[in-house]
């Protein structure tokens, strides 16, 4: 059941008379409604992008902070943000770790962070929604949509309340302004436009 699946309650008024319908909410839906914060250490923000046009190479940041509003009776009205530490991207290998944080691609010194900050959000069906918002690499704010499956809900051994997402999203990096690249001497790039990003998020809910 998806996280704010409203459950369709029919009733009839006398013969003769118009059928309608009234949508009520699932109490144990509506009871996650509230503030939560996201645990970065059962967290995971990553990417994906095609090297030399033949294989992938896949990455992480591996600092970030955010928080959601869920709304268990009205989805459009949750909310997130998310703010992503430039410094620690980590693709597994050092040089190519400094080159991302240069000039060349996120210049990390002059901007150490990236931003997401909802705009609206929308169940597609069942457990699937979408939050749409602003994205923002270096000094460039652009409309990112992210497609999210809930995970489910549950209280941990130290009895926080948590919630979970995976999300995925594609973006072309160069709509950011990051385009360095280089030619191959049998035709294409270095570095595909196209990065396919990941979200695993697991958040706890406020007092």
């Amino acid at each position: 059941m998806g996280l704010f699946t409203r459950r369709s309650q029919t009733s009839y008024i006398q013969e003769g008379a118009t059928a309608t319908a009234d949508l009520a909410v699932d109490p144990a839906l509506a009871a996650l409604t509230g503030d939560y914060v996201i645990d970065a250490s059962h967290s995971s923000i990553g990417f994906t992008v095609r090297h030399a046009m033949v294989t992938n190479v896949r990455g992480s940041f591996d600092a970030f902070e955010g928080s959601l509003h869920l709304d268990g009776s009205d989805p459009a009205r949750s909310t997130a943000s998310i703010d992503v530490t430039i410094g620690s991207v980590n693709t597994g290998i050092g040089d190519r770790d400094a080159h991302l944080l240069g000039s060349d691609f996120f210049d990390a010194e002059l901007f150490p962070l990236m931003t997401f900050r909802s705009t609206r959000a929308a169940q597609l069906g069942g457990d699937a929604y979408r939050i749409t918002g602003e994205l923002t690499i270096k000094d460039v704010t652009r409309p990112l949509s992210i497609d999210l499956e809930f995970a489910g809900s549950a209280t941990d051994v130290y009895g926080n309340e948590r919630v979970g997402f995976e999300g995925s999203a594609e973006i072309l990096r160069s709509d950011w302004g990051l385009t360095w690249n280089a030619a191959l001497e049998a035709g294409g790039v270095m570095v595909s436009d196209k990065v396919k990003l990941s979200f695993d998020i697991s958040a706890i809910k406020q007092a």
